[in-house]
């Protein structure tokens, strides 16, 4: 049995989970704090649940209005309401509203209690069938032209020149994730192997490093002769989206060191990026971060290398002068690219732009490191270092990096005029 709990109070949720896990010891239920996590993706369905028990109330919201939308979206799992009396006029509202069934806090953990939770069980197992095998379930699970089981299409996010990636549902893990299918044109056994290569190093990148700050991966295979991956889904966007909107310094900062602590997790495993930008750093609804997109990273713990040898791999605005003209590089080459993030945060602006790829390249190496606007003049000299046309003149490591943005982050703290 799996059930999805929303509910604020603690104590509330010790005691369901204590209860449940005495009655079904091998009962999974996954907690969420309305208050902290907001309220519940418009496309989730909870498909991966057998049912969702939802509070009375909580600070700043009532499960009556959270009950109205959820019971109004077609194949929601079965909603338990959870009352303060199991008769009382807020369960009969919620019974009415087409919660499955509604139980007092005075009944949580008795018979009546675990009979509703068995008969939703049951009910969501079949109904969970009947999808699988219907038309409507083997459409839903069809991604462009690759069959997908277990997973949900809602919709294409983004087109890419090899692959396409999808908003789906997973009953696995129980959450919206996002789904990087290989495109049909790229369906011949060559081209299929090159592209399940990318897909398994950058799932077993992500398998290894374990951080909190790297995108969480769940699963990979092929299917209908298409490589596919199953990776986390940033409902809140990428960071392009926050820098669109202005960043102060001290948030732009606290930004940097999470990005530094996780290419500190990263070079540890012995994985440079090769592609750091901001439109491969992610933002949970948490206010976390997240980087993405490892299918270009250099791994020296695998045997294999997917790119090809000599050609130039990133984006040019935030590539390091090595990296642009095909040099060696290691994980100085990301904290440049670090680097350019911080001045494009601080500014609005990229250090560099030309009217093509090659001339920002040669800017990359041969300009000097732009200037600041004054109010940000003392943090010229960490710039300085970030954006060092030599990689012997940056920050030797992430860990060093890490520790200079921490020491700059602490005098922001101090200062009113750039805060």
């Amino acid at each position: 049995m799996r059930l999805l709990l929303i509910d604020e109070d603690t104590a509330d949720r010790a005691v369901i989970q204590h209860r449940l896990s005495s009655w079904k010891p091998e009962a999974q239920v996954i907690v969420r704090s309305p208050g902290e996590e907001g309220s519940l993706a418009p496309e989730f369905l909870a498909q991966g649940f057998d049912a969702v028990l939802l509070a009375r109330l909580w600070n700043g919201g009532r499960g009556i209005d959270w009950l109205k939308d959820l019971t109004s979206r077609a194949g929601f799992a079965p909603v338990v309401f959870l009352s303060e009396q199991g008769d009382d006029s807020d369960a009969r509202e919620a019974v009415n509203l087409g919660a499955y069934a509604a139980v007092g806090r005075d009944e949580i953990g008795n018979a009546k209690f675990f009979q509703v939770l068995d008969r939703a069980e049951q009910k969501q197992s079949l109904a969970r069938a009947l999808w699988r095998t219907g038309s409507a379930g083997r459409d839903a699970q069809r991604f462009g032209s690759a069959f997908i089981r277990g997973y949900r299409c809602i919709k294409r996010i983004a087109a890419g020149p090899v692959s396409d990636l999808y908003l789906g549902e997973s009953e696995a893990a129980g959450t919206l994730v996002a789904l990087k299918v290989a495109r049909d044109q790229h369906r011949d056994q060559t081209d299929l192997d090159h592209t399940f290569r990318r897909f398994l190093q950058e799932y077993e990148i992500v398998q290894r490093i374990q951080h909190p700050s790297v995108v969480r991966l769940y699963d990979l295979g092929v299917s209908d002769e298409h490589a596919w991956l199953v990776m986390e889904y940033f409902r809140a966007g990428d960071l392009r989206k926050r820098m669109r909107a202005g960043m102060r310094a001290r948030p732009a900062f606290r930004t940097a060191i999470a990005i530094a602590r996780a290419l500190e997790a990263m070079h540890a495993s012995g994985v440079v990026h090769r592609d750091l930008k901001p439109g491969n750093v992610m933002l949970r609804e948490d206010g976390s971060l997240a980087l993405i997109d490892f299918g270009m990273s250099k791994d020296t713990a695998l045997q294999h290398d997917v790119t090809d040898t000599g050609l130039i791999f990133g984006t040019p605005h935030y590539m390091s002068p090595e990296q642009g003209h095909g040099e060696p590089i290691d994980g100085r080459s990301d904290l440049y690219s670090l680097g350019v993030i911080i001045f494009e945060m601080l500014t609005r602006e990229k250090p560099y732009v030309a009217e093509n790829p090659m001339a920002i390249i040669y800017k990359h190496r041969k300009e000097p490191v732009p200037k600041l606007p004054d109010r940000y003049e003392a943090l010229q000299p960490l710039i300085d270092r970030f954006l060092a046309k030599e990689p012997a003149d940056r920050f030797a490591n992430a860990t060093e990096a890490v520790a200079a943005l921490e020491k700059a982050y602490r005098l922001l703290r101090r200062s009113v005029s750039v805060t």
